[in-house]
């Protein structure tokens, strides 16, 4: 039989459409409002998802438990989880490590949970083809069943938990490094004069980075507060691989320098205010 009883902590932009993909499967979908934004309530509501304010009561009742929140947070949400004992699957869809999966699956498995891992990779789901959650854990497939028929892609991948969180970092090391690299370099290049010229020779050469180097200044740099925690993230996963970190540690500090324009869209940011930004920041 189904499982039916899910608890998502916290319904950001992502989580709140994930909810949504599970509620519309026939899933009783409930968030926690105790300590949440306006924001969050919002997406909340519009997703569908039913409110709760104790998060004991919350937890006796859910037999799924989806955390989908900052990497930085996730720890602790495991801990705060594992205080009150739950006995249902606890599923970590966040942008960690594999050891930092490991980590949270001890917390949680100690507590009294089953841990299941998972990564999720795309934007928030608002049609299909968009997203996909990968899983990993001996209960990775009844997760996935959960989605089926929805518009998340939920795919379980192996039965060792952590292989979802490797999945993603390896995966975000290119796709959000990268945005991180472009603008650095665009700001270098701007420092010396040489920017239109650069840009030029890109199109002649790299066509390909023409739409990348327009997508980051324009979309990503008003979600790079959210990278921060997973450039380190990923920063740690090539150092425990025997591989350098630097790449993504500085990643990390080019997020933090963009963290002032947290969701900033309107007006929309220019490529100029970005690459300022960067290099007073450096000053």
């Amino acid at each position: 039989m189904a499982m039916k009883n899910i608890l998502l902590l916290h319904p950001g932009n992502m989580g709140a459409t994930i909810g949504t993909c599970a509620a519309s499967r026939g899933a009783q979908v409930t968030w926690l409002s105790a300590n949440r934004s306006a924001a969050s309530r919002a997406r909340a509501e519009k997703a569908g998802l039913i409110e709760a304010k104790d998060f004991a009561a919350a937890l006796k009742q859910a037999e799924v438990l989806l955390s989908i929140c900052p990497p930085d947070a996730a720890l602790d949400v495991a801990t705060q989880v594992a205080k009150e004992k739950f006995s249902g699957i606890y599923v970590d869809a966040n942008a960690v490590s594999r050891a930092t999966a490991e980590e949270i699956g001890k917390i949680v498995s100690a507590g009294g949970a089953s841990f299941v891992d998972g990564g999720i990779i795309g934007s928030p789901v608002k049609q299909a083809g968009t997203t996909r959650l990968y899983l990993s854990g001996e209960n990775a497939p009844q997760i996935a069943q959960l989605f089926a028929g929805s518009l998340l892609d939920a795919r379980a991948i192996g039965a060792l938990p952590g292989e979802a969180s490797a999945l993603k970092v390896a995966y975000a090391a290119w796709t959000k490094g990268t945005d991180a690299l472009i603008l650095a370099i665009r700001a270098l290049a701007a420092h010396e004069g040489v920017e239109n010229a650069l840009l030029q020779e890109w199109k002649i050469s790299q066509p390909a980075l023409e739409k990348k180097c327009i997508q980051a200044a324009a979309s990503a740099a008003p979600k790079m507060w959210r990278y921060v925690g997973e450039m380190k993230e990923i920063a740690g996963a090539f150092e425990v691989a025997g591989l350098p970190g630097g790449f993504h540690n500085a990643a990390a500090e080019v997020c933090e320098r963009l963290a002032g324009f947290k969701d900033q869209t309107d007006p929309p940011l220019s490529v100029a205010t970005v690459l300022e930004q960067l290099r007073l920041k450096s000053n």
